[in-house]
């Protein structure tokens, strides 16, 4: 993965590079895991599983790296990732969470886009899944820290 990455690349670009990756193979794999709380596991064939997996993790790397972009938009500095880190991830989750929250409420009260099994643990007072809350709790704030450990300084003793 670092391999990807050029040397000449500034902070806040390779930052974002490994964002992305990092999102894109955590969400991947918590789609994977949580698919079955929904009931395309048990009403879906293989091929209607899989393309809601990749079209889920697809709109996830959107998701991500939109309320990362805002959250560099409204909270950020030039000097991100060094500076600002803090305030940073805590509205780019605040954000995921957030549109989380309304996306389960629309595709699964308004729309009937998808439906949870009995299975599903929901929290009552919002009514959405579980699963989905702590993916954006979770997945963005490891993304964020990989991503944090490849801003200004990363990878210095190798350009000595």
């Amino acid at each position: 993965m670092i391999g990807l990455m050029r040397a000449s690349e500034t902070g806040w670009l390779r930052a974002l590079r490994t964002y992305a990756i990092f999102t894109v193979i955590g969400h991947l794999i918590w789609e994977i895991g949580h698919v079955p709380l929904y009931t395309i596991w048990t009403e879906g064939s293989w091929g209607e599983i899989a393309f809601a997996v990749v079209h889920c993790t697809g709109g996830d790397l959107l998701i991500a790296m939109s309320t990362l972009l805002l959250a560099l938009f409204l909270f950020g500095s030039n000097r991100w990732p060094g500076e600002r880190a803090a305030p940073i991830l805590v509205a780019t989750i605040l954000f995921g969470v957030g549109y989380t929250i309304f996306s389960e409420w629309l595709n699964i009260t308004v729309r009937e886009a998808w439906a949870y099994r009995e299975i599903m643990p929901v929290i009552p007072i919002i009514d959405a899944g579980l699963t989905p809350i702590l993916q954006w709790l979770i997945i963005p704030t490891v993304a964020y820290l990989g991503a944090l450990r490849q801003g200004p300084g990363a990878g210095r003793a190798e350009h000595a």
